[in-house]
């Protein structure tokens, strides 16, 4: 559903504007409601609202007697923002989400199938250039036949 890398930059006010190609997703798909949250790798993750509800349920099933549980579920629960796309296209980035994510102006859009992930530029830089010589690896270690 998303598919792609995108450079952009956000604004004074902490608005990005969401990549045309993603927002025609959104159109197709009926989303109008998205979930921005921490993600892993000091990024954003963000859900539109139905596969945030599948995932939620999966994550609710964690058990909070075990203490591993309890904090994910804090973390990403406690970041968690519904958001909309505003008639400009634009998507506002809570401060407390563009602290955790490092995020100053420039910023990388990543379509990941099913969720965007939002990364500060340098960060995905630096991901991309440490994961890409191992792509293949990796390839063969998560691939099944």
């Amino acid at each position: 559903m998303f598919y792609g890398e995108y450079a952009h930059t956000m604004d004074r006010k902490g608005r990005l504007i969401v990549p045309s190609k993603l927002r025609q997703a959104f159109k197709q798909h009926d989303i109008k409601t998205l979930f921005l949250t921490r993600g892993l790798d000091v990024c954003l993750f963000l859900f539109p609202e139905s596969q945030w509800r599948t995932d939620e349920s999966r994550f609710k099933q964690l058990s909070f007697t075990k203490a591993e549980g309890r904090k994910f579920n804090r973390l990403l629960f406690s970041g968690a923002s519904e958001v909309t796309v505003d008639r400009l296209g634009r998507l506002l980035i809570p401060k407390h989400l563009k602290d955790f994510a490092e995020i100053k102006q420039d910023v990388m859009i990543i379509g990941v199938s099913t969720r965007i992930e939002i990364w500060a530029k340098e960060k995905w830089q630096a991901f991309y250039e440490s994961s890409r010589q191992s792509f293949e690896e990796i390839a063969e270690r998560v691939m099944l036949e």
